[in-house]
């Protein structure tokens, strides 16, 4: 396969190798903790889970990307890279040490989340340097394709920690404290991987002028509204992000309901909840992965834009008939209807935007796509916990979330042409 042998040659560069190896781990780490999170707040035995609590935990989990992102390179300009990797992890592990104890200690919600919200706040700053360090690991010819498999394969390093997450609170007789404490250690040891790596290798050069801090922050700020502006200016941009946000809203939605019905109303106890939620995990990353082998044939036959509305469409039509009923089987279909129309239209999105806004701006606008992304995201989940019952029972959610998806369609169908 030819992914295979892209890769087999890049992990012949031996500072590339190391660079992989702390991706890995500290995304490893994070698919840990995040998991752990999750099933702190809305399977623990000792706590009573409510859509509250999980719109919550979305907000500790997600915000962070959205409001620290488009900030942190002014940093990562300043700071060496290999010293993040290796103090932003140690960093981490000690916050997620310090997280288990607040599980242990069933403290209030507020200092839990604080905790939390530190850990993931750290993990922009390590995700955004792993990049900005490619390129000094990998030469021009090859950097193209190290920019394509290395974050395909940390998401995937992500699913297998959230999927060893799972193992291990089992294993430890459903102790979130262990598993919390399991994501700890990986991040220690993506720190230690790091020292492996020269202290200058990865930049930045200590000889290159940098703006003054404040100067580059309030320059970062100034071209994201410079950003928004252009994006004012490309309507079919401005559509296709919106189409997305609200994709991303239903299906954010919709979790949150899916949480609460394996959580309460499909299983006798929590074990059997955490298992269903599992399921619907795993069915919903099969449709992402389904989307991404059709979507280029399908947006070659019927356009982009064209190929969006149908997904719209078809998620207008089956996410009621087969959600209505509040039956595991049809529920678990239905996620993985909604997971391969969601990313088809992030796909779809993602081409549009790249088309349609000038290079100059592209950062920018994919800065504002990655805020607009989890924003959409975390604000579904409030809008869930004000309408969703203590079962996860509401009729009024799904036939508000068709109506949504039908309004998308509708828009996106009359401009195709445009």
């Amino acid at each position: 396969m030819p992914v295979v042998r892209d890769l087999r040659v890049l992990l012949r560069l031996t500072n590339f190798r190391r660079l992989f190896a702390v991706r890995l781990l500290s995304q490893g780490a994070d698919g840990v903790y995040q998991v752990a999170l999750a099933t702190y707040v809305v399977f623990s035995p000792e706590r009573q889970a409510t859509p509250g609590a999980i719109a919550s935990a979305m907000a500790v989990l997600l915000l962070p990307y959205s409001l620290v992102g488009p900030f942190a390179g002014v940093l990562l300009d300043r700071w060496s890279r290999r010293q993040v990797f290796l103090y932003g992890n140690l960093l981490r592990a000690a916050l997620a040490s310090g997280t288990a104890l607040l599980v242990l200690a069933s403290v209030a919600d507020w200092l839990f989340y604080a905790s939390a919200l530190a850990v993931t706040a750290v993990n922009r700053f390590v995700l955004a340097g792993l990049s900005a360090a490619l390129p000094r690991v990998v030469d021009g010819d090859r950097l193209l394709v190290a920019n394509a498999l290395t974050p395909t394969a940390g998401t995937l390093a992500a699913t297998a920690g959230g999927g060893l997450a799972f193992l291990a609170r089992l294993v430890a007789d459903g102790s979130d404290a262990a598993v919390v404490l399991l994501g700890a250690a990986l991040y220690l040891a993506s720190a230690l991987a790091s020292l492996r790596l020269g202290r200058e290798l990865l930049g930045p050069d200590p000889d290159v002028r940098v703006p003054r801090l404040g100067a580059a922050l309030a320059s970062t700020a100034r071209g994201l509204w410079s950003g928004l502006r252009h994006l004012a200016g490309r309507r079919p941009a401005a559509r296709a992000l919106g189409a997305m946000a609200l994709a991303r809203f239903c299906y954010g939605a919709l979790t949150v309901m899916v949480l609460m019905l394996s959580r309460y109303a499909w299983a006798g106890d929590e074990s059997d909840g955490l298992a269903l939620l599992g399921i619907a995990v795993a069915v919903s990353g099969a449709g992402f992965f389904l989307a991404a082998v059709v979507t280029p044939w399908a947006a070659a036959r019927w356009g982009t834009v064209g190929w969006m509305a149908a997904c719209a469409a078809a998620a207008a039509v089956l996410e009621p008939a087969l959600g209505l009923p509040f039956a595991p089987v049809p529920t678990m279909v239905a996620a993985c209807v909604l997971g391969f129309t969601t990313q088809a239209t992030k796909i779809s999105t993602d081409t549009v935007v790249q088309r349609t806004v000038d290079d100059a701006y592209r950062g920018r606008i994919f800065a504002l796509y990655d805020m607009l992304f989890n924003v959409a995201f975390v604000a579904a989940a409030g809008v869930a916990a004000l309408m969703l019952p203590p079962d996860g029972r509401s009729p009024a959610l799904i036939v508000f979330v068709a109506c949504l998806y039908a309004l998308s369609a509708a828009m996106l169908w009359r401009r195709r042409r445009t």
